[in-house]
C-alpha cells in the first residue's frame, strides 16, 4: 500500500499548503489574529504530511517493492540497504520530494523559532512560503509523481546510477537542496516585507540569520559534491566549471552577497532596495539551477534525463514566482526610500564594493552558463564555454574581493578615518609579501601565481588579527565575554575563505601528474617519490564486480603506503567505473586511478601529487562554521519589542582602532 498511501499523503499536503498559502495572508490583510495563527498549524499538517509520503517511499526502497516505477527505476536486490536509503533521492522524482520536505522542514522552523516576530510579518511569511510548496507538489502530482505504479511488476530492478553509489551521494543532495530551499525563507521574508511595507532595520535584523543558516547549508553541500567529484569521478580536479555545479554556485554568491548587504540594512538602514532584490534573485536562481538540472536541456553528470513536459512546468513556475516578485518590488521599492547616507570611506562602501563584485561575479558565472543553450536554442550553433573562460573572467573578480575582505571589517560605520589604519594596512603589507616570498622560497617556487595567492591570503589573515586584537586589548576573559557570536562568526568565516585560497593556490601551482604504461614490477617516479605497480585482482562487490590494482608508494626504497585503485563493472547496468585510491594528507594528496588495459598484462596509470588540496574543503568547513556561528547570535533572537540601534558596533572596528575596547563599551551603551 505504499504508492496508495503515499498518494493519500501528498494531497493532504496540497490542501494544507494551500491553507497555509491563503488564510495567514487573509487574516493579515484582516488584522484577524485567529486567522494568522492557523498558518503555523497548517504549515506543520503539510510538513507531517510530506514526512509521511518521504518515510513511506523510503520504506519502499528498502522493502524492494519493484511495484513502484520510481523504485523499480533506481533500486535493485543486491544494492547495499544504505544506497537503497540514498535511493530515495537518486532519480528526479524522489529528489523533488526530497526537496519539498526540506522546505516543509525550513516552514516549521520559521513556526518554531519565528516566534520573535510580529504575528502580521511571520503570516505573511507563511503565505508565502505556503505557496511555493503548492507549485512543487503540482509539480510533483503532474509530472513527477514518485508513487506510479509498474504493473505487472519485475523481479528485481535496474539498479542506482554507479555514479551516485557513493557514501558522499548520501550526504550531499540533502545538504545542497537544504541550501537551495533555505533561500525561500529569505525569499518570503523579502515578499512579506514588501506587501506590508515593513522594510526597516529589524526586518534585516529577522532576516539575517535565516540567510546565513541557508547560506551554511549550500556551502556545505557545493564542497560535499566537490568532493565527490574529486574522487569518484577519477579526473583529480575539485571544480570544472560544469552548468549544475554552477547552477549551486551562483545562489552562493548571491547569497553571499545578501548575508553582507542584510548586515548594512540592519545596522545603518541602507540599501534597503538592493537587499529585497538580492533575496529575490537569490531564490531566483535557485529556481533556474532546478530548472537546468531536471530540463534535459544539459548533459552533465549531475543533471536528471527528463522529458520536456517538466521543464516546461519549472520553466513556467520560474516565470511566476520570479515574474511576480519582481512586479511587486517594482511596485513597492520607490517607496522604501534611500536610508540613511554615508562616506564614499566608510564600511557602508566596503559592503558595497563587495556586493557589485559578487552580483558581477555572478553574472559572469550566469552568462558562461546560459549563453550556450541561448545559442542552441536559437538554431545559431553549438558552443562550449568551459574552464578558460571562468577563470579570465572569474578570478580577477575575487581578487580585490579578498583584498577587501582583509580590512574591509576595520573601517568605521558612516565615515572612517583612513590614517587610522594606515599603520597596521603598512604593517600587514609588508607582512604578506614577505611572509609570501619566504614561505614560496621554502617551498621551492617563486613564480607570480603562488606568489601573489599566499601575499593575499598572509594579507586577510593580518586584517583578521588585527580586528582580533583590538577585542583581546581588554584581556582574553573580556573578549570571550563580549565578542558578538556575529563578528567571531565573520571572523571564522573569513579565516575559511584564508584557507580555501591557500589550498586553491596550492594545487592549481604546484599539481603534478604523470599518465604512464606500466606493466607488473614497473614504477613511476612522480615528486621524489616511486609508485610501483604490482598488478591486478579480482575482487567481487555487493553489486559489482572490479579489477583491484596494488600500487606500492616508496621514497628512497622505503614503502610509505599501499593504494588500491579499481575498475568496476555494475552487473545490472554494466557500466564501467574508475575507483581512484587517495592517500589524504595535510600537506599534499597522492592520488592514483587505473586506465584501461592496453595490452596483455600493461595498464594505464595516472598518479597525482596534490598539494594543499584538502584545504579547500577544510576552507569551506571553517566559512559554514563561522556562517552557524554568526546566525547563533542572541541578538537577532530577541523578542519582537527589542530593536537594533542604527549604527550599533559590530565590534572594535566600529571605533577607530587605537581607540581599543573602551569606545566599542561606551557606544554599545550609548
Amino acid at each position: 500500500m505504499w504508492a496508495e498511501l503515499g498518494q493519500v499523503a501528498l494531497l493532504c499536503a496540497l490542501v494544507a499548503a494551500l491553507v497555509q498559502g491563503t488564510l495567514p495572508l487573509w487574516g493579515a490583510a484582516r488584522g484577524h489574529a485567529l486567522a494568522m495563527r492557523f498558518g503555523a498549524s497548517a504549515a506543520q499538517a503539510q510538513a507531517l504530511a510530506i514526512a509521511l509520503a518521504l518515510a513511506l517511499l523510503t520504506m519502499a526502497f528498502v522493502d524492494n517493492d519493484f511495484s513502484l516505477l520510481y523504485v523499480a527505476q533506481n533500486s535493485n536486490r543486491a544494492l547495499p540497504l544504505a544506497y537503497r536509503v540514498a535511493g530515495v533521492w537518486g532519480g528526479h522524482e524522489g529528489s523533488l520530494l526530497l526537496w519539498v520536505a526540506m522546505l516543509a522542514g525550513w516552514t516549521v522552523a520559521v513556526t518554531i523559532f519565528g516566534g520573535g516576530l510580529p504575528d502580521a510579518l511571520r503570516a505573511r511569511i507563511l503565505a508565502v512560503m505556503g505557496w511555493i510548496t503548492v507549485g512543487f507538489l503540482l509539480f510533483m502530482l503532474t509530472t513527477s509523481n514518485p508513487f506510479d505504479r509498474l504493473l505487472p511488476a519485475p523481479l528485481d530492478g535496474r539498479d542506482l546510477n554507479p555514479l551516485l553509489q557513493d557514501p558522499g551521494m548520501v550526504a550531499h543532495p540533502p545538504m545542497l537542496y537544504m541550501g537551495y530551499v533555505g533561500f525561500s525563507v529569505a525569499f518570503a521574508f523579502a515578499i512579506a516585507a514588501l506587501i506590508g511595507g515593513d522594510l526597516d532595520a529589524r526586518w534585516a535584523r529577522w532576516a539575517r540569520p535565516w540567510t546565513t543558516a541557508a547560506w551554511c547549508c549550500l556551502t556545505i553541500g557545493i564542497a560535499l559534491g566537490s568532493t565527490w567529484a574529486y574522487y569518484e569521478l577519477g579526473w583529480g580536479g575539485w571544480w570544472f566549471w560544469d552548468p549544475v555545479e554552477n547552477a549551486s554556485f551562483m545562489p552562493w554568491l548571491l547569497g553571499t552577497a545578501l548575508i553582507h548587504s542584510l548586515a548594512v540594512t540592519e545596522k545603518r538602514g541602507a540599501f534597503k532596495s538592493w537587499t529585497v532584490l538580492l533575496a529575490i534573485l537569490g531564490f531566483s536562481l535557485s529556481l533556474l539551477g532546478t530548472f537546468l538540472v531536471r530540463s534535459g536541456v544539459l548533459s552533465s553528470v549531475h543533471a536528471f534525463a527528463t522529458d520536456p513536459r517538466r521543464g516546461l512546468f519549472i520553466l513556467g513556475f520560474l516565470v511566476v514566482v520570479t515574474g511576480g516578485a519582481l512586479a511587486l518590488y517594482a511596485w513597492r521599492a520607490p517607496r522604501i526610500g534611500l536610508g540613511a547616507r554615508f562616506a564614499p570611506v566608510s564600511r557602508e562602501s566596503s559592503l558595497l564594493l563587495n556586493n557589485v563584485l559578487l552580483a558581477a561575479a555572478t553574472g559572469t558565472v550566469l552568462l558562461g552558463t546560459l549563453y550556450p543553450l541561448i545559442l542552441d536554442a536559437l538554431g545559431l550553433g553549438k558552443i562550449s564555454v568551459g574552464p578558460p573562460y571562468f577563470e579570465a573572467v572569474f578570478v580577477p573578480l575575487m581578487l580585490p574581493l579578498l583584498l577587501l575582505a582583509g580590512f574591509g571589517p576595520l573601517l568605521r560605520w558612516r565615515e572612517a578615518d583612513l590614517s587610522v589604519l594606515r599603520r597596521p594596512a603598512l604593517w600587514a603589507t609588508g607582512f604578506a609579501i614577505v611572509g609570501s616570498v619566504a614561505l614560496n622560497g621554502l617551498l621551492g617556487s617563486l613564480r607570480p601565481l603562488p606568489l601573489l595567492g599566499v601575499a593575499v591570503v598572509l594579507w586577510m589573515l593580518a586584517g583578521i588579527g588585527v580586528d582580533l586584537a583590538g577585542w583581546w586589548r581588554r584581556g582574553p576573559g573580556w573578549a570571550l565575554r563580549h565578542l558578538p557570536r556575529a563578528v567571531a562568526g565573520m571572523m571564522l568565516a573569513h579565516l575559511g575563505v584564508a584557507v580555501f585560497t591557500f589550498g586553491v593556490t596550492g594545487v592549481r601551482s604546484g599539481e603534478l601528474e604523470i599518465d604512464e604504461r606500466v606493466q607488473p614490477g614497473q614504477a613511476v617516479a612522480l615528486a621524489g617519490l616511486d609508485f610501483r605497480f604490482d598488478g591486478v585482482r579480482d575482487r567481487t562487490g555487493p553489486n559489482y564486480d572490479a579489477l583491484q590494482a596494488t600500487v606500492t608508494v616508496l621514497r628512497d626504497g622505503q614503502e610509505l603506503q599501499v593504494m588500491h585503485p579499481e575498475k568496476r563493472v555494475y552487473r545490472v547496468q554494466r557500466n564501467p567505473m574508475t575507483e581512484a585510491a587517495i592517500a589524504p594528507g595535510l600537506l599534499r594528496d597522492l592520488y592514483v586511478s587505473l586506465g584501461e588495459e592496453v595490452a596483455p598484462g600493461a595498464w594505464s596509470l595516472r598518479v597525482h601529487v596534490k598539494p594543499f588540496v584538502d584545504w579547500i574543503w577544510g576552507g569551506c568547513l571553517l566559512m559554514a562554521l563561522g556562517g552557524a556561528v554568526a546566525a547563533s547570535d542572541r541578538r537577532y533572537w530577541r523578542p519582537r519589542e527589542a530593536t537594533v540601534p542604527s549604527g550599533m558596533p559590530d565590534g572594535p572596528s566600529s571605533a577607530p582602532v587605537g581607540a581599543g575596547a573602551n569606545a566599542l563599551a561606551r557606544e554599545g551603551a550609548a
